[in-house]
């Protein structure tokens, strides 16, 4: 299995961005996709995670309403849509899938928000 982020970058405060996160090596249409991120100074947090076939999200209470996960499964693609950016939501950001019993996590996409 490999997952390859994508999108990152330097933005405002209040920008916009979009991740993208395209799987190869699975059924990709089965299984539930999650974000991550992280910063030097926390562990890798949770963000947010889509079904296999999007009819379940979550979100971290620190991104909801700001933050949207999609998927395309035709594609082998799951995307966050990071609206409102703040400085705090500079991170690495990662993708990751649990596949037979082992996660599986991309090299990630650097997010820096800054004015």
């Amino acid at each position: 299995v490999q997952l390859v982020e994508s999108g990152g970058g330097l933005v405002q405060p209040g920008g916009s961005l979009r991740l993208s996160c395209v799987a190869s090596g699975c059924t990709f249409s089965r299984y539930t996709m999650t974000w991550y991120r992280q910063t030097p100074r926390k562990e890798r947090e949770f963000v947010a995670r889509i079904s296999g076939d999007s009819s379940l999200t979550d979100y971290a209470d620190s991104v909801k309403g700001r933050f949207t996960v999609s998927r395309d499964n035709a594609k082998n693609t799951v995307y966050l849509q990071i609206d409102s950016l703040k400085p705090e939501d500079t991170a690495v950001y990662y993708c990751k899938v649990n596949n037979g019993g082992f996660d599986y996590w991309g090299q990630g996409t650097q997010v820096t928000v800054s004015s």
